[in-house]
């Protein structure tokens, strides 16, 4: 799968290094353009279709996290490219596809732009269409409790859970039920089945997703219509079902 890539990099032989290292040995790698600055960078990131991006850490007037913070809806995949390596969980945080460190290393270069390829493979798969889990089943129950007792519930008939404070709304086709119990209640309580924690508020029914929109975590529609956040941090979870 061609990936569309730049590089924002303030010194211009280690642009250089770089887009020598991807042509290469990463052939499938296209290089759309390269930046000296965040400003530059945010000129490419609007002229083109980016899948990657090359992302130093420090550069004159901001750093890459400011770039980052100033792309809110960025749909590309971030590979750092530093001689710092105390930048890697401010990396993390910023949900970086990989940290690379100077000089190079080119089996990294290569496994770094592998790890994109795969990520990119799975959203193109699933943008916009009906979806089709692995798990197309779900057998079941679970027990909701209220004031007056409990209520019984087929998990197959749950849509997705949404966390409310101290609460967590269950959503089913027709309805919506509040119940007294946390999400991470009901993340354990569903963990044997096909659900996916893709949000700090949200668990989701895989079976229910019918499409995945991309973005810096991107969205899911459930089958009733519902479009819900997932976060960078839950991507992969999700994606994995798929």
């Amino acid at each position: 799968m061609p990936l569309t890539a730049i590089i924002v990099e303030d010194e211009a032989n280690s642009r250089e290094i770089l887009s020598n290292y991807l042509a290469k040995y990463c052939p499938d790698v296209s290089l759309a353009g390269e930046a000296a600055s965040i400003e530059e960078a945010k000129e490419l990131i609007g002229k083109y279709t980016v899948d990657l991006v090359f992302l130093d850490v420090e550069m004159p007037f901001g750093t890459g996290f400011d770039f980052l913070d100033q792309m809110p809806e960025r749909t590309f995949e971030t590979v750092f490219v530093t001689a710092y390596n105390q930048y890697a969980i401010e990396a993390l945080n910023n949900h970086a596809a990989y940290y690379l460190m100077k000089p190079i290393n080119i089996d990294e270069l290569i496994n770094a732009v592998a790890y994109v390829r795969e990520i990119r493979k799975k959203e193109d798969a699933l943008e916009d269409q009906v979806l089709k889990p692995k798990l197309n089943k779900v057998d079941g129950k679970i027990s909701l409790p209220q004031q007056d007792g409990f209520q019984v519930l087929n998990v197959s008939d749950i849509l997705y859970c949404k966390a409310d404070d101290n609460y967590t709304e269950i959503y089913l086709v027709n309805k919506k039920i509040l119940v007294s119990k946390t999400l991470k209640y009901f993340e354990a309580a569903l963990s044997e089945f096909p659900f996916a924690r893709i949000h700090k508020s949200y668990l989701v029914n895989v079976n229910e997703v019918v499409k995945y929109k991309k973005g810096k975590g991107g969205s899911v529609v459930v089958s009733n219509g519902k479009e819900l956040l997932v976060s960078a941090a839950k991507k992969k979870e999700l994606l994995a079902y798929f």
